[in-house]
């Protein structure tokens, strides 16, 4: 028998509790991926495959809300630790026209999130080269990321540094969120300094 389809207002109800526990999985267990989380949170509410699923932007201002109510010192000093990590190792490799992105960037990382950087370069052998020029080791990362060359994984003041090298040309292009959604932000060191300097003491 096909299950019935959902009244408006629950259906209203059943997204908002996706959303909320999809927002608690990235918050508690680390989970990075928008898609993976609701998908996870949906199957441990019962619901349906694709029933009520709510978009990544739901779930952000449900993320930002946990993380004000349960880890709100914790997470900022979090943020604050991912961006001065982004910046440095964006200072290191400026060269390569280097983003900080990501949670350290909108202010959603929490305890298990990365520094997110992208880079711009003619061959991604060249960041490579450069990272071993330094005495860094790096990781080489299962690649399927759409116009990225290569992604690499490192630890910098003891927290993973996530880099996803592109070809030049895509600088000047609006970046795509990985997990869907609206554009992805991203902001030069500039821009990493400047938010350092205005974050709350």
């Amino acid at each position: 028998m096909p299950r019935r389809k959902l009244a408006p207002s629950a259906s209203s109800y059943l997204r908002r509790s996706i959303a909320s526990a999809a927002a608690r999985l990235m918050a508690e267990e680390g989970l990075t991926d928008y898609g993976a989380a609701k998908r996870k949170a949906a199957r441990s509410l019962g619901a349906a495959e694709g029933e009520a699923l709510p978009t990544n932007e739901e779930i952000e201002t449900e993320l930002r809300a946990w993380q004000s109510l349960y880890q709100e010192d914790e997470q900022l000093e979090r943020v604050h630790d991912l961006r001065t990590t982004g910046l440095e190792v964006m200072q290191l490799l400026a060269e390569f026209h280097p983003y900080l992105t990501g949670g350290a960037l909108d202010g959603t990382a929490g305890r298990y999130s990365a520094v997110e950087i992208e880079l711009f370069a003619d061959s991604s052998k060249d960041v490579e080269i450069a990272l071993l020029s330094h005495g860094i080791s790096y990781d080489i990362m299962d690649n399927r990321r759409a116009g990225v060359d290569a992604q690499l994984r490192l630890d910098w003041n003891d927290f993973p540094v996530l880099i996803a090298i592109f070809p030049p040309v895509a600088e000047r292009q609006q970046p795509k969120n990985p997990h869907g959604g609206r554009g992805r932000n991203r902001v030069r060191a500039e821009g990493v300094i400047e938010l350092l300097r205005s974050a709350p003491k």
